[in-house]
């Protein structure tokens, strides 16, 4: 989560860019830039899913995990292994938990200064009235290699197929799930990145935004 509001586009006024998608689409990563290039915060708001995942691996029911969590859950460093994003799809699926940390989010999204949130329900749930929504989607075999070569390139022993797999399993559980499941919003922007490298993807997310914000 960053708060860098110094950019000359982000001005005081509240805009909401909303971006949702799938895992290893390049949502995050496209997040981020936006985020630099307006001087909007960011909220990568499946850390707290991740860190309430965390939590309950320690042992904590979710629902509690949810309500209690603080700043410094946000900061451990083993949020993004593959255990920990498997928790966090399934508290995600618990209606409890994600009520527990709706008012955080949308507090956020409409700040002064402007607010980038990435996640899977932004565009749909949480930010519904954002001035610009955004579906970052890749394919399955694509996403799956980008995440592969992150997870062997921080360490971890994984192969291709195992990855490819839990990504499968993770998006339909979180496309199936009752409560606020991973679509994109009906007026979003979908964002392929199956064939553009990262520059070209923050490009056209950056010229969308420039275009919403001078409206």
């Amino acid at each position: 989560m960053s708060d860098d509001r110094t950019g000359t586009a982000g001005g005081t006024r509240a805009f909401t860019v909303a971006i949702d998608g799938p895992a290893a689409a390049g949502k995050g990563t496209i997040s981020r830039a936006v985020a630099e290039r307006f001087g909007f915060a960011h909220l990568d708001t499946g850390l707290l899913y991740r860190a309430t995942g965390r939590r309950m691996l320690d042992g904590l029911d979710p629902i509690e995990a949810a309500r209690a969590l603080v700043p410094e859950d946000l900061q451990r460093d083993d949020l993004r292994t593959p255990p920990v994003a498997d928790a966090a799809s399934k508290v995600a699926a618990i209606p409890e938990v994600r009520a527990a940390l709706v008012d955080f989010q949308r507090a956020f999204a409409r700040r002064a200064g402007g607010a980038v949130l990435d996640g899977r329900d932004i565009g749909t749930v949480i930010c519904p009235e954002a001035e610009v929504k955004l579906y970052v989607t890749a394919s399955d075999a694509v996403r799956a290699r980008r995440r592969f070569d992150e997870l062997r390139g921080t360490g971890h022993e994984v192969t291709y197929e195992t990855v490819l797999d839990d990504l499968r399993a993770r998006d339909a559980r979180d496309s199936g799930r009752a409560d606020a499941p991973l679509k994109p919003a009906e007026d979003a922007v979908t964002l392929d990145t199956t064939e553009l490298d990262i520059e070209a993807a923050v490009a056209q997310a950056v010229a969308l935004v420039a275009e919403r914000h001078a409206a």
